[in-house]
């Protein structure tokens, strides 16, 4: 065998190594979150069950949006002395006990607060799981690492979404919360097999935290990603939680099974947001997410129309949008935060959440007030004002 044919076998091993990896982080992704945003496809149904309103019960679901939040918040304080393996699952195996409570409950306020719970349980392991993806690989393939992440992502949002609305409806909403704790503790068996032990090695190096955070919010490009990510989820969240119910109601009318198979819409995105690295590669980060974002807002001014096939189409690109934009905002995080990355994930996540948190009480209230056309009116505006900070940020060298 020549020197090149020996070249090429080694990289074709390599790609394909790397090909398995990427599928297993993107597998560990999807088991992470899958909670997260499977119970917004049964909203209309849990409105009944608790007796509440729209807003009140899109709030009570997206409360795990501030367990997050604040689970981000105490990575970033206390994270960089946890090993990360062990902290990814046994998070993962603690998320399973709300899932299951929630099975149980007819409270409301005991609902939003198991919703924090998982919330907390999900924020620490993928907080982890980010500090753990680029602490194992090289600065070359931390992006599409990243980006295989997000991908699983949009996978637990994908098939969470449409498992939940075929459980709910079958079987009724208690198996449903039962079948995804289930997955909870399955994502926690598959860490504890197939992650590499961590050591107290992947510590930063002796920066106290007090110090991490004042360099990381000091970096004008991390203060742009913080605020990218909280406007980001602050649109999908309000999105996504409200279109529930005008798909619901007429013209659209749809059943709560339909309403399930509504989520193919993210099918597009599992093949888009891979190219995350690409895109920034090729655009930049801030040409990117102006490019990504500008993708949603098209879809989103899609929304107010009364067709079927132009709201999926919408949704679509709000998805495909708002999920590239967020692979390439994470990358960049990972790339400038080069010294702490666990504090500047966390941040990260901790900004993003909490985002997602008033993107659901804000359009909730506007919802309810006001209408949709308003609704989609201030999520275009909160994504126009995305791309304005996305301008702050520069390609990284080489």
């Amino acid at each position: 065998m020549t020197t090149s044919e020996q070249t090429e076998t080694t990289r074709l091993h390599a790609a394909g190594a790397d090909s398995w990896r990427f599928g297993l982080v993107a597998l560990i992704a999807f088991l992470t979150l899958v909670d997260l945003f499977a119970t917004q496809a049964i909203l209309p149904s849990l409105v009944v069950k608790f007796g509440v309103s729209r807003a009140t019960m899109g709030f009570a679901v997206n409360a795990s949006t501030f367990g997050m939040a604040v689970a981000g918040i105490a990575v970033a304080l206390f994270g960089r002395g946890i090993d990360r393996r062990n902290g990814i699952w046994i998070s993962l195996a603690i998320l399973a006990i709300p899932t299951t409570l929630l099975s149980q409950t007819d409270s409301i306020v005991v609902f939003a607060l198991l919703r924090v719970a998982q919330g907390l349980c999900m924020s620490t392991a993928f907080t982890l799981t980010m500090a753990y993806l680029a602490e194992h690989f090289s600065a070359r393939q931390t992006t599409s690492a990243l980006a295989a992440y997000v991908t699983g992502n949009v996978a637990s949002n994908f098939f969470g979404r449409l498992m939940s609305a075929a459980v709910a409806d079958t079987f009724g909403i208690s198996t449903n919360f039962l079948t995804f704790a289930a997955l909870n503790l399955f994502g926690a068996a598959l860490v504890w097999f197939t992650l590499q032990k961590t050591s107290a090695t992947m510590r930063a190096e002796g920066q106290s935290a007090r110090a991490s955070w004042k360099g990381l919010l000091g970096n004008a490009e991390l203060r742009a990603c913080f605020a990218i990510g909280f406007l980001i989820l602050f649109v999908f969240i309000g999105t996504f939680t409200y279109v529930n119910f005008q798909l619901v109601a007429p013209p659209l009318s749809l059943s709560p099974m339909a309403l399930g198979l509504i989520y193919f819409v993210f099918l597009p995105s599992m093949l888009t947001t891979p190219l995350a690295g690409r895109v920034t590669a090729g655009l930049g980060p801030r040409t990117g997410i102006g490019a990504t974002l500008a993708m949603a807002i098209v879809g989103l001014l899609l929304l107010l129309t009364a067709s079927l096939p132009i709201v999926l189409a919408g949704m679509a690109l709000v998805a495909m949008g708002t999920f590239l934009a967020q692979a390439i905002a994470t990358g960049h995080v990972s790339r400038t935060a080069s010294r702490d990355r666990t504090a500047a994930s966390g941040i990260y996540l901790a900004s993003y959440y909490a985002g997602g948190l008033a993107g659901s009480f804000v359009i909730g209230q506007i919802y309810d007030r006001i209408g949709w056309a308003v609704c989609v009116a201030v999520l275009v505006t909160v994504l126009a004002g995305a791309i304005v900070v996305a301008r702050v940020l520069q390609t990284p060298k080489a």
